[in-house]
This record gives C-alpha cells, structure tokens and sequence, in this order.
C-alpha cells in the first residue's frame, strides 16, 4: 500500500480579544515591535483596554489589529500586523471584518501612508474607500485615510 503525504491543514483562524498572555506572541510576529518599545508599549496597553483582537489558531498568533473609538468619536483601525508567515492567506480581512463586527460607531476609520500599497489594497478590499489625506506626519509620505460605513 502506497503512503501519501497530506499537506498540512489549514488553520482555522478565531478572532478573539487579545489577552495578557498574548502580548508575548503579538510583539514577536511584529518586527517594528521587536525593535521599538514603544510599539510594545502601545501594544501591551491595547490589550489591558480590550482594544486588541487576535488572529489565533490552538496556540499559534497569526495577527492582530488595534480598534479604537476615540478618532473624532468614530471607530479607528489604528494597526493591523499579519505574521509574514501568515500574510495573503485572508487573516488581515478576517480582523477587519471582526473590527467592523466590534466597532460600536456608523463609521469605521482606517489610515495608512501612501507608500503602503500592500495596506491600500487590503482596505479597498475589505470595503474600505478613500476619505481624505493628512500631510506632514511622516517626511515626504503622507497619510491617506479611509472610512467604511457599516450601520
């Protein structure tokens, strides 16, 4: 009888509030995190408020996203990281759409820096159309803003 090899099965990705014990796993699949502490930071205080969701699958973190409601009193996506080990297999749409499901405004806000073209086409894709452009906080790249009304 002849063995066949099975490809692995897919990870059947849940998206759930972030806890504690996640923060490790989160600052590690973050290379801007692994450098900054500030990032850490940001990151460990988005889970202690509940403003964290999580990509996981057993116990393995894919990604994780920031939601926040304090952009003009509307929902603001202020991060959204996937693994590279784990990008282009729909776990940053999944986040998003858990975000939208969580957001407790009519309108969910997104930003991104113009050379982020990866993350203009996510947003777009996930529903997401342009809403303005905010210069001068990083040199020579400005941030296009994006909104998605969902009630």
């Amino acid at each position: 009888m002849a063995e066949y090899l099975l490809p692995p099965a897919a990870p059947h990705w849940l998206i759930r509030q972030a806890t504690p014990d996640d923060v490790h796993a989160l600052v590690a699949l973050d290379a801007y995190a692994t450098e900054h502490a500030s990032r850490r930071v940001f990151i460990y205080d988005a889970v202690v408020r509940q403003q964290c969701l999580v990509a996981a699958d057993a116990n393995v973190c894919a990604g994780y996203l920031v939601l926040t409601h304090d952009f003009f009193n509307h929902g603001f996506i202020a991060l959204v990281v996937v693994s590279p080990l784990y990008q282009r297999q729909g776990v940053a749409l999944r986040l998003l759409s858990a975000a939208e499901a969580a957001c407790k405004t009519p309108k969910l806000f997104a930003s991104t820096n113009a050379s982020n073209g990866a993350s203009h086409a996510l947003l777009t894709k996930a529903g997401f159309i342009p809403s303005g452009q905010i210069e001068n906080l990083d040199d020579n790249d400005p941030e296009r803003v994006y909104v998605k009304f969902i009630r």
